[in-house]
């Protein structure tokens, strides 16, 4: 097709590109009936710079202002699709335009060949809260010198080839530690450059380069001066006049000061008071919710001091690791038996939630490959959960090569990736009504002294709608890990099996590659494994991705099923939820990848794994704390 005759693709441009390293949405704007503001602004005729008054708000156009400065103003540019490009014009005016150096021109509507490089189109996505019209983000670098201080309405206009103005976005410093999304930044000025007459004594002129030739002037007053730079208004004033003002307010401010701090402390002795009531009331809840659970559970109830003598007082030396709600610890039982002790923080009110969820559902529900919870304790509030032990850590743990752990080889990854699939796919499957997790990532799938996976952490699983219902999601707020999200769930906020499937083909890429799932030492637009793993996976480049301590290169038929697990992966990660396969398709997928790979022969698949478990797990009898 001739290109002349394509449809214009609607993406998003970065006209001025530079470096984001914060991000901030800015609020608030100027109020024209309660707000000053200095000379040269004004809302009536006789002011250089005149500002509308249109909701009490000071506006340039349709766009308000947010804030003046000796130098700048701050328009707000709220997102909006299809917003026409022309409209720019209203911040192009005889004594301000948009500043040249520190704006980023967001714009749509715009051919292939405008652009020559690309940016996350999440980091617009997810700050401006525009999704529904953003389906690519790129960037097109200034190529033209730099002449002026300010931007061409020409250069903006005609020169981008774009059709509509989505938003802008501004750094508010030079070192651009301090970035506004939906901003756009202002140089203003006075017609003709600096001379001896430009402004009051004691003040500083400069002059400021305009785009089409020539030069404006702003003054501003010397250290030491206040008041007005420009000669009408009463001009620059030292600051000593100013002494018995300053003596007055540090007066008023002294008594102010103590009335205050007699409120203060009024109100601190009041939190006080609230906290402790608040306090008793939370641990009250939470013996009140175990209570109930212990009539309707059949998970065991252990007393403090069974759990204090099994972690040695819940010493350091017992500790497994640090969660988002709590530490754990590893215990033994006067039987010599070895377990895995989970003790939330005191009093925190979400823990208390998310582990009687836990509770509820893991006594509901058994599979070999799904952690069990072997008991519980509550302690003036304080909520503990006691688990199988798991020797062998995390599967994260493994693949990051974290605490000394080796490599994990091919056959044992295949068999942790199919039992986990197997574990997910019962819980979406075989209980009604199914359990959607929400939290799969390889730091919640633990290995036992066989290397056996083991799904952990029930703490943000919902259950699903029962099959007697045609319902194929449920409405929450989205929780989970970065990086394993699904981002249709993160979008629509609904959760189904598929949101699951999502997180599962990320671990899929983990066990794959080793990467991290978040890494900002890797390239902008690979920070995020998923998003690495889709390009490469679908420009045929897998090798790219493959864990070197592999070694496929030396064993083709590895090769060939690293191929086929990377392929389901990418299937997995599809945006679209009804484009991933369900769990059990997964599991099933995976049981036919491990087939290929180990021949017909099962018992050959079992030697091989074997030699690997007893290379890896040296100490099987003692727990690796």
């Amino acid at each position: 097709m001739d290109k002349t005759h394509q449809p214009t693709t609607p993406y998003l441009v970065f006209l001025f590109f530079f470096t984001l390293t914060v991000a901030t949405q800015t609020t608030g704007s100027v109020n024209c009936e309660t707000g000053s503001l200095p000379y040269p602004f004004g809302f009536t005729d006789g002011y250089p710079i005149r500002f509308n008054c249109s909701n009490k708000t000071a506006e340039i156009g349709e766009f308000s202002v947010q804030e003046v400065t000796n130098a700048n103003i701050y328009v707000n540019i709220p997102p909006l699709c299809k917003r026409d490009i022309r409209k720019i014009e209203h911040l192009f005016r005889d004594n301000f335009a948009p500043s040249i150096l520190q704006n980023t021109i967001l714009v749509q509507g715009c051919n292939e060949s405008s652009s020559d490089c690309s940016i996350d189109r999440n980091f617009v996505e997810d700050r401006l809260n525009q999704s529904s019209c953003i389906s690519q983000v790129r960037c097109l670098n200034r190529s033209t010198e730099i002449k002026a201080d300010v931007m061409s309405v020409l250069e903006v206009v005609n020169r981008s080839g774009c059709k509509y103005w989505f938003s802008s976005i501004t750094t508010r410093s030079k070192s651009q530690r301090s970035v506004n999304l939906g901003q756009l930044r202002l140089d203003w000025w006075l017609k003709e450059g600096c001379s001896d007459t430009a402004c009051s004594a004691n003040a500083t002129c400069t002059n400021v380069t305009l785009s089409g030739g020539g030069f404006g002037h702003r003054c501003t007053c010397h250290d030491g001066f206040y008041g007005n730079a420009f000669i009408v208004h009463g001009g620059c004033r030292p600051v000593g006049k100013r002494k018995g003002l300053l003596h007055k307010l540090i007066v008023f401010g002294i008594a102010t000061l103590l009335g205050a701090s007699l409120i203060a402390i009024s109100i601190f002795a009041f939190i006080y008071r609230h906290k402790r009531s608040t306090s008793s009331s939370k641990s009250s809840l939470a013996n009140r919710l175990f209570c109930e659970l212990a009539g309707n559970s059949s998970v065991p109830f252990y007393t403090y001091k069974e759990l204090e003598k099994a972690t040695d007082n819940f010493s350091d030396k017992n500790k497994l690791g640090i969660g988002a709600y709590g530490t754990v610890y590893a215990g033994e039982f006067p039987n010599n038996s070895w377990v895995a002790i989970k003790r939330l923080r005191r009093k925190d009110t979400p823990s208390i939630d998310q582990v009687v969820n836990e509770i509820k559902l893991l006594s509901s529900v058994s599979h070999p490959n799904l952690v069990r919870l072997l008991g519980c304790c509550v302690a003036q509030g304080e909520p503990i959960l006691v688990y199988e032990f798991m020797p062998n850590g995390t599967l994260s743990q493994h693949l990051q090569h974290e605490r000394g752990h080796t490599p994990l080889s091919w056959p044992l990854r295949l068999s942790i990736a199919s039992q986990t699939a197997n574990a997910i796919a019962h819980l979406h499957s075989s209980v009604n009504p199914p359990i959607y997790h929400r939290d799969i990532k390889s730091s919640n799938i633990l290995l036992d002294h066989e290397f056996n996976s083991k799904v952990s952490d029930f703490g943000l699983s919902r259950l699903g709608m029962s099959a007697d219902f045609d319902v194929s999601h449920i409405s929450t707020a989205p929780q989970g890990t970065p990086g394993y999200l699904d981002p249709q769930y993160h979008q629509d906020f609904q959760l189904s099996d598929k949101s699951d499937v999502y997180s599962f083909g990320v671990v899929l890429i983990e066990i794959i590659s080793g990467f991290k799932v978040i890494d900002f030492t890797r390239p902008f637009t690979e920070v995020n494994l998923a998003a690495l793993a889709i390009d490469r996976i679908g420009r045929g480049r897998v090798v790219d991705i493959i864990d070197p301590c592999l070694q496929t290169e030396n064993d083709p038929k590895m090769f060939a099923s690293v191929q086929n697990l990377a392929e389901l992966a990418f299937r997995c990660l599809s945006f679209h939820r009804n484009m991933r396969p369900t769990m059990m398709e997964v599991a099933e997928d995976i049981q036919r990848i491990k087939l290929m790979y180990f021949g017909k022969e099962t018992g050959n698949s079992r030697s091989r794994s074997e030699t690997d478990m007893k290379r890896l797990n040296s100490k099987e009898s003692s727990p690796r704390v």
